[in-house]
């Protein structure tokens, strides 16, 4: 059974707020800001399991499951803003992550609250969407929501790993998760408005979870994004600067190999840093898995 709202700290009055409606302009801010900072702290208490979520995602997709995003409302747009981020900054395919949202497409852009009240459809929507091998993250600011729960019944009926972040503790997502995720920030400036510290909180943890998940994937060389996709101009200049700052190389340089390697960053930057041709730089990166320092190191 589900805690009652008014039990859950996400839910509870703050008492520095309490007169918000009288402070002055540079007061709210001032105040939001001084609990803001909170966020960081509470995300920082629960780096173990953030560590082993960025494990098991990474394992996922190294053999070949996928992620996939399960929330609604606030928590739900946040978990399709980190989603839309994999392919552009780290080349991955599309179909890798997906993200199943309470109320579907619509919920994006409109409000469509009732929906997260329906735990049958978030369990019949992930019944048709994972499978065995994939990993369903849950998100609920709450720890509670209804379709989130359902979707993580789902997910571990259907034997996929499972991930909760959520800003109470204990909860009913995280009793459904391999791995459990809770910063409690406490209660917000604006009573029961999540999309505020709870809503930072679950972005940073998305952060550093799809981050780092591509790091142990061979996505980034050093501090660079090597597996980005070069678009536009704006991109084409970042990939240019990351091949150099990579190698130490040139413009001109670099140029040289972009062009040659179809601007693909990875096969620059081994083609200048092993001193060979575009076909033995894919090669040895094929053999290295993607990973940049050690097809250098081959």
């Amino acid at each position: 059974m589900p805690s009652p709202l008014h039990d859950l700290t996400t839910e509870s009055h703050n008492p520095l707020s309490r007169d918000l409606d009288r402070l002055s302009s540079f007061e709210i801010a001032r105040l939001m800001n001084q609990e803001d900072a909170l966020v960081a702290l509470a995300v920082r208490d629960e780096l173990p399991a953030i560590a082993r979520a960025i494990d098991l995602a990474a394992a996922t997709l190294a053999s070949g499951g996928r992620v996939v995003y399960v929330g609604a409302g606030t928590s739900g747009r946040l978990g399709m803003l980190d989603a839309s981020e994999w392919h552009p900054t780290f080349g991955v395919d599309p179909d890798v992550v997906r993200v199943i949202l309470a109320g579907g497409p619509q919920a994006v852009h409109s409000p469509v609250e009732d929906a997260e009240d329906d735990e049958q459809e978030g369990y019949r929507r992930v019944r048709e969407t994972v499978r065995s091998g994939d990993l369903v993250v849950g998100l609920a600011a709450s720890g509670r929501t209804p379709f989130v729960v359902g979707a993580l019944r789902a997910a571990r009926d259907v034997g996929a790993r499972t991930v909760s972040i959520a800003c109470n503790r204990p909860s009913p997502i995280e009793a459904l998760a391999d791995v459990a995720i809770a910063p409690v920030v406490g209660p917000e400036v604006l009573a029961g408005s999540t999309r505020l510290k709870a809503g930072t909180a679950q972005k940073m943890v998305l952060n550093m979870i799809s981050t780092g998940a591509m790091v142990r994937l061979g996505k980034v060389y050093r501090n660079l994004m090597v597996d980005m996709l070069a678009t536009n101009d704006k991109l084409r200049r970042r990939a240019l600067r990351m091949v150099r700052a990579a190698t130490g190389c040139t413009e001109e340089q670099a140029a040289d190999a972009l062009s040659r390697a179809g601007m693909h960053v990875k096969t620059a930057i081994v083609m200048l840093l092993a001193g060979v041709g575009v076909e033995e730089a894919r090669a040895r990166l094929v053999a290295a898995g993607g990973f940049v320092r050690r097809a250098v190191q081959e």
